[in-house]
C-alpha cells in the first residue's frame, strides 16, 4: 500500500458540507436565514387564514376543512415546518449560548447604544413564541386545553378558547412576542444573505418593522374580538 493510500485509510472522515456550514457561527446564521424566511411565510399565510373568522363561522369552518382534505401535502407541510422550527431554534440557541460563553462576566455599566429591544431579546421572545405554539397545538388542533372543544368546529372552538381573559391576554402577549422576534428576524436575515446594504438599509429597516406589525395586529385582532364580544357563536 503507498503512503498515500495508507494515509487516507487512517484519516478520519471529512464532515459533508452541511455539516461543515453547522459548525461556523456564520453557517448556523445561514440556517437561522432560510428556515426564518420558509417560517415568516407560514406565519403570515396563517394569519390571512384566520382573519376569516370576521367572515363568519362558516367560512372559517370551510377554509379549515379544505386544509384538511388533502392529508398528504397537509402533513408534509407540517414536515417541513417542524424542521425548519427545529433547525431555527437549536441554532439560536446555540449562538446565544456561544455569545455568553465569550463573554462570561458582564458589562458593569453598559449603555445600548448599538443594538434594539429587539435584538436583545430574540432569545426571550423566542423561548416565548416556542411555549405559545406548544399551547396552541394543545388548545385548538388537538382540544387538550380547549374547554369546549368539538372536532371540525374551529371557530366554536376559537371563540370557546379565546373567550377566557387569561387565555385571551396569553394569546395577545404571545403575538407581541411574536411581532417584536420577526422585527429584529427579518432585519437579521436580510445581513445575513448580504442585501442589508447601505443604500438599502432604511427600505429594509422598515419594511421589517412593517411587516412585524401587520402580523401582530392581524393574530392580535382575533382574541381581541373575541373578548371584546365582537367575535362569538
Amino acid at each position: 500500500m503507498s503512503v498515500a493510500a495508507k494515509e487516507m485509510a487512517g484519516a478520519e472522515p471529512q464532515p459533508s458540507r452541511i455539516a461543515a456550514l453547522w459548525r461556523s457561527a456564520i453557517g448556523r446564521k445561514a440556517f437561522m436565514a432560510v428556515t426564518g424566511l420558509v417560517l415568516f411565510g407560514y406565519v403570515l399565510v396563517h394569519m390571512l387564514g384566520n382573519l376569516q373568522a370576521f367572515l363568519g363561522a362558516e367560512r372559517l369552518d370551510a377554509y379549515a376543512l379544505a386544509l384538511r382534505s388533502a392529508p398528504a401535502l397537509l402533513w408534509a407541510v407540517r414536515a417541513v415546518l417542524l424542521v425548519a422550527v427545529l433547525l431555527h431554534a437549536v441554532a439560536g440557541i446555540q449562538l446565544w449560548l456561544e455569545r455568553r460563553a465569550a463573554r462570561p462576566v458582564g458589562y458593569q455599566e453598559w449603555t445600548a447604544t448599538g443594538s434594539t429591544f429587539a435584538s436583545r431579546t430574540m432569545i426571550w421572545s423566542g423561548f416565548l413564541i416556542l411555549g405559545f405554539v406548544a399551547y396552541h397545538l394543545l388548545d385548538l388542533t388537538f382540544g387538550v386545553t380547549n374547554p369546549d372543544f368539538r372536532e371540525g368546529a374551529v371557530f366554536h372552538n376559537l371563540v370557546a378558547s379565546l373567550g377566557r381573559t387569561v387565555a385571551g391576554a396569553f394569546y395577545v402577549l404571545a403575538v407581541a412576542g411574536l411581532g417584536v422576534h420577526l422585527w429584529h428576524g427579518l432585519w437579521s436575515m436580510f445581513q445575513s444573505v448580504g442585501v442589508a446594504t447601505r443604500a438599502y438599509t432604511r427600505g429594509l429597516k422598515g419594511f421589517a418593522v412593517t411587516f412585524a406589525v401587520v402580523v401582530a395586529v392581524g393574530f392580535a385582532a382575533i382574541p381581541l374580538a373575541v373578548l371584546l364580544g365582537v367575535l362569538g357563536d
